[in-house]
Parts: structure tokens; sequence; C-alpha cells
């Protein structure tokens, strides 16, 4: 074979016996995709947000009441605790204590063996905003006579509706 010659993998043989390889010229630059696809990243955060939908409802402690909406609310953090002593009143007069159904008769009872070996004797009262006064001041007896210290109302904080609330009275008599 002669040195034009090409023998196998575009080797080139010399007279001696020694080969020497050819370089071939490779275009893949050209070939390379410098664009992001986005779709795998759209497919994880559409399933993160439908497990946090699905979840997010299951987080709420309790019984589903609809609080009473009031302007200047008061903080409660103590409410959201794991060991809070919450009592719901539905707008239909069912009374719960924790997550458990109880009868109003039973209440006061109930509430004094889960104070007797705690330091903090605080209730929170979640009272649907539709049930009857005189059921949720019945209840709030019933907790009072149990040996509470403190009793919570919770409420939720009203929303904004854009208008300014109006300008206190002024001027004497």
């Amino acid at each position: 074979m002669s040195k034009d010659e090409a023998g196998p993998a575009g080797s080139v043989e010399l007279s001696a016996g020694e080969q020497i390889m050819a370089l071939a010229k490779r275009d893949e630059g050209s070939k390379v995709n410098s664009d992001i696809n986005v779709t795998p990243m759209v497919d994880v955060m559409l399933v993160l947000l439908i497990i946090f939908m699905v979840i997010t409802p299951m987080l709420q402690k309790g019984v589903s009441v609809d609080l009473a909406k009031v302007n200047n609310p008061e903080q409660m953090p103590d409410a959201d605790k794991e060991d809070a002593l919450v009592v719901a009143i539905m707008r239909d007069g069912k009374v719960f204590f924790g997550n458990d159904r109880t009868d109003p008769d039973q209440l006061t009872q109930k509430v004094k063996d889960r104070l007797a070996n705690r330091v903090d004797k605080r209730v929170f009262i979640r009272a649907d905003a539709r049930a009857k006064f005189g059921a949720v001041v019945q209840i709030v007896d019933d907790v009072r006579a149990a040996g509470v210290d403190q009793l919570g109302l919770l409420t939720d904080q009203r929303k904004a509706t854009g208008q300014a609330p109006p300008p206190p009275p002024t001027g004497g008599q």
C-alpha cells in the first residue's frame, strides 16, 4: 500500500509499517440544542400544586366552623397549638370538644377532666356565626363552670372592602 492509499479505519500506512491516523472533521457542535425544555418542570409544578390542594384542607384541626368575622380580632396563637382545648359550636347546635361530638350536659365534666392536670386553664370557643346566641351563651357558661381561668372566642378577620372606616366624631357639646 502506498502512502496515498487509505487502509482500514481511515489510517494511512507508511513504508516501514507505521500508521498515521487521519483526523476526520466532525460537525457535532452544530447539533447541540441550547433551548431549555420546560415541559418536565411544568409537569412537576402541576403535580405539586395538586398535592398541596389536596393536603391543605386536611391540615385544619377540629371541625369546620364558619367563624364570625370582625374588624379588629385579637391574635390568639395558643389556639393553634396541638394541646389547645377547643370547643366548637355548629350552626345547628351540635357541640364538639376537640374532634369528638359531645352533649352540652356532659361538656362541663369533660372540660374538668382535661383541665385537672394542666397548669394553663384556657379554653377556646369556635362558634359558628349563624349559631343561636343562646346556645353559645349556654356553652360559655358550661365551660366557665368547669373552672376555666381564661376563655377565648375565636373569630376571623373581616376582609377589607376598600373603603376607609368613617372618621371618628369630632367636636364637643
